[in-house]
């Protein structure tokens, strides 16, 4: 990095910190990190620094929390995600957004970075707004220019198909117009095959969650490539069945899915379920390990991850932004924000 200016970083809902390592991997300083889950800590603090565990709404944010040039808001995606219950902003965790912007107030930051998920998009607020409305409207009012933009994490070198959305907040008196980065032409290093056949760190036991016995079972069926469509009509449990029968009804289901070694992954889910996360390993009867989806979602091997359960170990890592994917978006900000003499 030319510019040896180090930009300082708040980040809020951090997770396990894959959106904060990247922003770190570029070279800008981590000031302050917060998530409310106590199961993230041990490995946010091992791997990234410190972190303040608990609820962002009864900080003092005026004097807890330090003045920054950029502030990360992984804001909770269940309440706009297409895989749980379609919310709004009248959902507990949409009303986070609200406490964000009293912090942008307070700290003014030059850059402020929204990420959530693609159902983030149609998502409506409490008077039925749209959410990117609300949002590039409220930014407004706090001075800020609003840039966004669905983005594939395929396309920024991540071994997997997964979009986000990614809103960038300027601080309006530095009369930047926000360029998101190129995408990168996609190789062979993205695919299942590449990703897996890595060596497996050495200093690392491979743990992965046990299937139970109706996925054990079902997966005989499908080889590396298929889903439950290669599932004989026999074999399929009664609440498949039905579906199967009435799938005029759903939106294309693809249960079950297994992708071959020449497919790009499909995307990593906090839930792991072999049903609906395409977790299944292509050439083993197993869920992928948790060193596998680590590697799907881009963090290295360097990162390690540490919980009471696997489970929780797959949650986290489905929960986070890939970090290859947040470096090419803290690099383009930095291009355009820190690395400009007139800012």
């Amino acid at each position: 990095m030319a510019n040896t200016y180090l930009p300082t970083v708040i980040s809020l809902f951090s997770g396990c910190g894959g959106l904060d390592l990247g922003f770190e991997q570029v070279g800008y300083k981590i000031l302050f990190a917060n998530d409310i889950e106590k199961s993230v800590e041990e490995t946010y603090r091992n791997n990234l620094g410190d972190i303040y565990i608990g609820d962002i709404t009864k900080l003092d944010k005026a004097n807890d929390i330090p003045d920054a040039d950029v502030i990360l808001a992984g804001i909770p995606c269940q309440p706009f995600s297409n895989a749980g219950n379609r919310g709004s902003m009248s959902d507990t965790r949409g009303t986070l957004f609200q406490h964000v912007l009293e912090i942008i107030d307070l700290k003014r930051p030059k850059v402020v970075v929204f990420e959530n998920v693609k159902g983030f998009l149609s998502a409506k607020d409490d008077q039925g707004q749209l959410m990117p409305n609300r949002l590039e409207q409220e930014l407004a009012k706090h001075g800020y220019d609003t840039f966004w933009k669905l983005l594939n994490a395929s396309d920024y070198e991540v071994p997997q198909n997964r979009q986000r959305v990614f809103i960038i907040g300027i601080r309006s008196d530095l009369n930047v117009h926000f360029h998101f980065p190129s995408t990168i032409t996609k190789n062979e290093n993205i695919l299942v095959g590449a990703v897996i056949n890595r060596p497996f760190p050495i200093d690392e036991k491979m743990e992965y969650w046990p299937l139970s016995p109706q996925a054990v079972h079902l997966q005989k069926f499908i080889p590396a490539g298929g889903s439950w469509k290669n599932i004989p009509d026999e074999e399929l449990p009664e609440r498949l069945k039905k579906i199967r029968r009435e799938i005029k009804k759903y939106r294309s289901p693809n249960f079950y899915r297994r992708f071959a070694l020449n497919e790009i992954m499909g995307t990593i889910t906090a839930a792991a379920t072999p049903e609906n996360s395409g977790i299944l390993h292509p050439l083993e009867p197993r869920r992928y390990s948790v060193r596998e989806i680590a590697r799907f979602q881009s963090f290295p091997d360097t990162f390690k991850f540490y919980g009471e359960s696997i489970a929780k170990k797959y949650k986290m890592i489905g929960n986070a932004v890939p970090p290859k994917l947040a470096f090419h978006v803290a690099t383009a900000i930095f291009e355009q924000i820190f690395n400009n003499p007139d800012n």
